[in-house]
C-alpha cells in the first residue's frame, strides 16, 4: 500500500473525525441525561438530584468544549484537502452544514451559559427550559450532520449541471433514502454509549465509596436505559442493514464477506473469515448456514448481490469493512448481556454489591464509543471508492497536495489532539474519583485516609484491578 497524498488525506480526515465524533456523541447523550436529572429535581425537590445534575453538568461542559475545539478543523479540511469534492457537492453539503451552525450550535452555545452560570440568576423553570433547549440543540446538530452524510451515501434531489451537483428538491436532499435509518441508529448509539459511560464512572465512584448516593442513582438509571436501548438498537440496525442492501449492495456484501451466490445453498452468517481480495474469496471462514439469508432477505435460501457481481474497482476494502462490522456487532451483543445482567442483579437486590460486576463496568466505559467508531468505519469505508456514492470517486475529490504537506498537518493534529484529549480525560477522572454525590457530610476519603487523598488521581487502573484500599466497598 502506497502512502501517497490521497491516502494520507483520507487518514487525516478519518483521524480527525474519529477523535471529534466521540465528544458530540457523549454530549448528545449527556444533554438528555441532564434533562432527566433536572426534571427529577423539580418534581421531588430532592437536593441529591440537583447535586447530581451539577456534577454531570461539569463533565458535559468539558465534553462540549472538547467537541467544539476538535471539530473546528473539520470544515477547513473540505477546502484544504478535498477542494474538488467541495466544488462538486458544495451547493448541497454547504447549506446543510450551515443550517447545523445556525439552528443548533448557536442554540446550544446561547443556553449553555444559562445552564452553567444561571441557576442563581434565573428561575428554576427558566433554567430547566435552557437545559431542554441545549438537549434539543444537540439533536438538531446530529440531524443536519447526518443528513449531509447520508446524502453522500444515497444522493437525491439534485441534478448535475456543468459538473456540479445542483439542488432541485431540498426535501428529497434532507430526507434522502438512508437518512431516517442512519439518524435513528446514530442517536440510539449516542444514548447507549452515554449509558455505559455513566454506569462505568458511577461504578468507579461506588467502589471507592459504597454509600455514594449519586453513584447509586446514576448506575441504576443508566443500566436501566441500556437494558431498553441495547435490544432496540439491534432492531434499528436491522432496518438500517436492509436499507443498505437496497441502496449500497456492494457495502453489504463486504460486511458479510459474501463473494458468490451458490443457488439453493443460501448465504451463511460468517462469524469468522479472512477475506482476500486477491483470490476473491475467504481463506478461512466459520459460519452458520442460511442465517445470512434469513437476516438479510428474511428467506431461508434467499440471496443478495455478491462481491464478484461488482467490478473490482467498485468494491470497498473488504477485510476492513468485514471486521469493523463484527467489532460493532460483538460489542453490541456484549452490552445487551451486561445490561440484562444488571437488571437480574437489580431484581435480586444486589446491583450495588462489590464484586465482578462492578469491576467489569469501568471496562465498559469505552465500549459504546468503540462500537460507534467501528460502525462509522464500516459505513464510511464501505462507501469506497465513492465519496458521493455512484457519482463521484474519492480519488477525484482530493486536492493535489504534496505528501509532506499532509504528513505535516497529520503530525500537528496528533500532537494537539493528544494534549486536548489527555487534559480532558485527566479532569474527568479527577471528578469521578472524588465521588459523584456523597451523602450529607460525606467525603470521598475514609477517615484517616489523608495520605490516600494525596495519591495521584491517575489510579483508575487500581480501581479496575480491584484495589479496595481507597474506599469502602
Amino acid at each position: 500500500m502506497e502512502f501517497d497524498a490521497l491516502l494520507l488525506s483520507r487518514i487525516q480526515f478519518a483521524a480527525v473525525i474519529s477523535f471529534h465524533i466521540i465528544f458530540p456523541a457523549f454530549t448528545i447523550g449527556l444533554a438528555s441525561w441532564l434533562v432527566v436529572l433536572e426534571a427529577r429535581w423539580l418534581a421531588t425537590r430532592d437536593e441529591t438530584w440537583k447535586r447530581l445534575y451539577r456534577f454531570w453538568l461539569k463533565i458535559f461542559a468539558v465534553s462540549f468544549g472538547l467537541g467544539v475545539v476538535s471539530g473546528v478543523v473539520m470544515s477547513y479540511q473540505f477546502g484544504t484537502n478535498w477542494a474538488p469534492f467541495s466544488l462538486f457537492a458544495g451547493e448541497v453539503i454547504g447549506p446543510l452544514m450551515s443550517y447545523e451552525v445556525i439552528t443548533a450550535f448557536f442554540l446550544e452555545a446561547s443556553f449553555l451559559g444559562i445552564m452553567l452560570f444561571g441557576w442563581e440568576r434565573v428561575g428554576d423553570r427558566a433554567h430547566f427550559v435552557a437545559t431542554i433547549l441545549v438537549a434539543v440543540g444537540t439533536l438538531i446538530s446530529a440531524f443536519w450532520i447526518l443528513s449531509a452524510n447520508s446524502w453522500m451515501h444515497t444522493p437525491a434531489g439534485f441534478e448535475i449541471v456543468d459538473g456540479k451537483a445542483v439542488p432541485t428538491d431540498w426535501w428529497a436532499i434532507v430526507f434522502n433514502p438512508s437518512f431516517p435509518y442512519r439518524f435513528a441508529h446514530m442517536v440510539a448509539a449516542t444514548f447507549l454509549s452515554t449509558s455505559f459511560a455513566v454506569a462505568g464512572m458511577a461504578a468507579v465512584a461506588l467502589r471507592r465509596r459504597s454509600d455514594d448516593t449519586g453513584a447509586r442513582r446514576s448506575l441504576a438509571m443508566a443500566l436501566g436505559l441500556a437494558a431498553v436501548l441495547a435490544p432496540l438498537q439491534v432492531f434499528i440496525g436491522d432496518l438500517h442493514g436492509l436499507n443498505t442492501a437496497e441502496h449500497q449492495p456492494a457495502k453489504l456484501a463486504a460486511m458479510e464477506g459474501h463473494w458468490r451466490n451458490e443457488g439453493e445453498h443460501g448465504v451463511p452468517l460468517l462469524l469468522f473469515a479472512w477475506p482476500d481480495e486477491a483470490i476473491e474469496g475467504n481463506r478461512a471462514e466459520i459460519g452458520i448456514p442460511h442465517l445470512g439469508s434469513l437476516i438479510i432477505t428474511h428467506s431461508w435460501t434467499g440471496t443478495f448481490p455478491a462481491l464478484t457481481e461488482f467490478p473490482a474497482d467498485e468494491r470497498p476494502p473488504v477485510a476492513v469493512v468485514f471486521w469493523t462490522f463484527r467489532v460493532m456487532v460483538g460489542l453490541g451483543l456484549l452490552m445487551i448481556v451486561v445490561a440484562f445482567w444488571a437488571q437480574w442483579r437489580r431484581w435480586r437486590g444486589r446491583l450495588f454489591e462489590d464484586g465482578l460486576f462492578l469491576r467489569l463496568l469501568p471496562w465498559m466505559i469505552p465500549s459504546g464509543f468503540v462500537a460507534l467508531l467501528a460502525g462509522w468505519f464500516t459505513t464510511e469505508i464501505g462507501r469506497q471508492p465513492w465519496v458521493v456514492y455512484g457519482l463521484f470517486r474519492t480519488a477525484d475529490g482530493a486536492t493535489a497536495l504534496a505528501r509532506h504537506q499532509v504528513l505535516t498537518s497529520i503530525g500537528g493534529f496528533a500532537v494537539v489532539y493528544s494534549i486536548i484529549f489527555g487534559a480532558g480525560l485527566y479532569y474527568v477522572g479527577r471528578m469521578v474519583l472524588r465521588g459523584i454525590v456523597l451523602p450529607e457530610g460525606g467525603t470521598a476519603v475514609e477517615p484517616g485516609g489523608l495520605q490516600q487523598a494525596k495519591r495521584p488521581l491517575s489510579t483508575i487502573g487500581e480501581t479496575l484491578d480491584g484495589d479496595d484500599s481507597a474506599g469502602g466497598g
